[in-house]
């Protein structure tokens, strides 16, 4: 699949195709019914699939003070989308000239100008052009005259209700990660590059990962069994801490993995840590020995959650 990024021209091989647009942070079970839209008609028209999103997310831009909310990262989106058979992802550069231009200009500039599409697919909650003036209908009439058809999909409900990446944010800040992957379709993972930490996991004898969190959504603070891919593929089980550390001085935001029955050099490596099950809240304990013991009766908790999994 070809990832277009930065405002780069569209390979004219992708010109002419089926366009699934909206943000799909995260790609939850909603936003794939929107994708697959596209990609079903795309492939019935025997024209390219495409998807386009916007990064950074609109809110950003808008709210650069908001605390992090990312479901994903664009990388991780481009391997979902190529293996949900998508030919194509378009990220527009969402800055203070795109938000400027007007419903008409954004379809006209961009779905006919730079993407040539010939159909265009969206939920139904979906607005665009300065100011969100720009809703669903008027894409449809927009599409009209400018020679494309505009189609929406209905949200997708389950017993809660409405699919959405705001349930995902708060499924995982209530410490429920094995519902947010209901929702998703997967485990939650976040994605990042191993750094030097203060080593204290390996004078324990339980060496960990350490990465930044960056714009992520947190999660609740605390232990989680995980399964950690790493950069070959190969998957490892782990128990991991995502939090501030409140033993160690001065608190650092981190999540920290140490992987189970495995050994190795993971330094600046990129590893996918998928949240699987929340085991306990982080605590401060009475001194090393206790959290040697701590972090071993988490680690048979984590086994036992992943066993099987």
């Amino acid at each position: 699949m070809d990832l277009i990024t930065g405002g780069a021209a569209l390979p004219s091989h992708l010109r002419g195709g089926i366009v699934a647009l909206g943000n799909f942070d995260g790609f939850h079970a909603g936003h794939q019914a929107v994708v697959g839209a596209a990609r079903d008609w795309a492939r019935k028209l025997g024209r390219p699939a495409l998807v386009a999103s916007f990064d950074p997310h609109p809110a950003r831009l808008f709210q650069p003070d908001v605390p992090p909310f990312s479901l994903s990262t664009i990388s991780q989106r481009g391997e979902w989308l190529g293996q949900f058979g998508m030919d194509g992802a378009v990220v527009m550069p969402f800055n203070r000239a795109l938000a400027a231009l007007s419903a008409e200009e954004f379809v006209s500039e961009w779905l006919v100008t730079r993407l040539g599409v010939a159909g265009v697919v969206t939920g139904g909650d979906f607005t665009f052009g300065r100011g969100r003036s720009g809703s669903v209908t008027d894409l449809e009439r927009l599409g009209l005259a400018h020679g494309f058809a505009g189609r929406v999909v209905d949200a997708v409900q389950d017993s809660a209700g409405t699919i959405s990446s705001t349930r995902v944010r708060a499924l995982l800040r209530d410490a429920r990660p094995g519902m947010a992957a209901e929702l998703l379709t997967r485990p939650f993972t976040i994605r990042g590059v191993v750094e030097h930490g203060a080593k204290l996991g390996r004078t324990l004898g339980f060496p960990t990962a350490n990465m930044t969190l960056g714009d992520y959504v947190r999660p609740a603070y605390g232990v989680y069994a995980v399964h950690v891919v790493l950069p070959s593929g190969e998957r490892v089980d782990g128990v991991a801490n995502l939090g501030i550390r409140p033993m160690i001085e001065p608190p650092v935001e981190l999540l920290e993995t140490w992987l189970m029955d495995w050994q190795g050099d993971l330094y600046g490596q990129t590893l996918d840590v998928q949240l699987v099950a929340y085991l306990r809240p982080e605590m401060k304990l009475n001194g090393l020995d206790a959290l040697k013991a701590q972090i071993a009766a988490d680690a048979t908790a984590a086994r036992h959650m992943l066993k099987g999994g």
